[in-house]
């Protein structure tokens, strides 16, 4: 782990020293003062009331799944503190360029909660989101954002915005092409973007070592030019520290940096049929289990006197309340036509795009 060096010696961009940023280990201690973020006492509560709130979100959004009522599903109990901790150290200007698997942050940042619901339903309802609302649909193709995240950062820097854009993916699509693309773009262009990868591990069934000889997914910022950081992914308070000063970095004019999250998701890649226990280590969920965010987290701010079950359980009864409204709001949207996908396709249908959106509906009107 990461000891006594600075945030300028992280985000030197010839720094080649891709050890693990740690500032609150397993047992709740803060072991790495230098590094601390400075958070108020309500800014500690609410990233953890945030964490707690993902978790008890996706295990309503699998109930919901298992009810037949959602599409796709891709679980994210273990990864809290990465994508929570990384979405609270933006600004609101700052624009989110998400994977499938980002929806928490999406919500985080002020998504209407049933389009949640409705994204994972395939609804086009679901991506139709208020003006000012910074962030883009959530991008199923694998490592495709990154490439999209490098050229709306360049547009942020044309217009001279104070602003920056953090996209995310995971350890499987940091072997597509197109995110080294999308970090050499941006790193050529100085484009002010946080790209983030959270290993965990897995790219479904495929293991981390199977998918590159690197001994670090960070140090892929090498060949960009652009400073890559590894930090503790189970740790909410590294994650945010590097972030807040990545974001600084990068909000100054000096480039992307690559931020790697260890991390852990506990449990299938989908809940469309992957079964990690046929594939994965046995006891591998267990030792995991141990490291925790919200453990961690909940030990530290229970002994600072900031925390409490009862706290805890009225995130989760609220969280709860919160999920059944919005299903049952994205329940009662109106089911799509063939007729939308198909005035849906241009901006300006073609005569026989035209005459197909003419039969549909008059077929759907019968």
């Amino acid at each position: 782990m990461v000891n006594k060096q600075t945030f300028e010696q992280l985000l030197d961009p010839n720094n080649f020293d891709f050890e693990t940023v740690q500032v609150l280990n397993e047992e709740g201690k803060i072991v790495n003062e230098d590094l601390m973020p400075d958070l108020t006492d309500e800014e500690l509560v609410t990233l953890m009331e945030d964490m707690v709130w993902e978790r008890e979100w996706y295990n309503r959004t699998k109930a919901f799944s298992r009810q037949g009522r959602l599409g796709f599903v891709g679980p994210t109990e273990g990864q809290e503190a990465s994508q929570m901790a990384t979405i609270s150290a933006m600004e609101p200007q700052d624009r989110i360029l998400p994977g499938y698997r980002d929806i928490p942050q999406l919500v985080k940042k002020g998504m209407p909660y049933k389009n949640a619901f409705l994204w994972s339903k395939g609804h086009v309802a679901g991506s139709m989101y208020p003006e000012d609302f910074h962030a883009y649909p959530p991008q199923i193709i694998i490592g495709a954002q990154f490439v999209q995240a490098a050229g709306v950062g360049l547009g942020i820097k044309k217009k001279k915005e104070d602003a920056v854009v953090i996209t995310y993916t995971g350890d499987g699509g940091s072997s597509q092409g197109d995110t080294y693309e999308g970090m050499n773009f941006a790193g050529a262009f100085k484009s002010p973007v946080i790209f983030v990868i959270q290993n965990n591990g897995w790219a479904i069934s495929t293991p981390r070592e199977r998918q590159t000889a690197a001994p670090t997914l960070a140090q892929k910022a090498v060949a960009a030019g652009i400073p890559g950081i590894q930090v503790d992914g189970m740790d909410a308070l590294a994650i945010y520290a590097v972030t807040k000063a990545a974001r600084a970095y990068a909000a100054a004019g000096n480039g992307p940096v690559l931020i790697e999250t260890l991390t852990y998701r506990y449990g299938p890649h989908s809940l469309s049929g992957d079964d990690p226990k046929r594939y994965q280590p046995e006891g591998v969920q267990e030792t995991w289990r141990q490291r925790d965010p919200l453990n961690r987290m909940r030990i530290y701010l229970t002994e600072k006197g900031l925390w409490s079950e009862e706290k805890e359980e009225a995130i989760v009864n609220q969280t709860k309340e919160l999920a059944k409204e919005a299903i049952k709001e994205a329940d009662a949207t109106p089911k799509q036509k063939v007729s939308d996908f198909l005035k849906n396709m241009f901006e300006t249908p073609d005569t026989i795009i035209q005459e197909q959106i003419e039969h549909f509906e008059a077929k759907e009107r019968n």
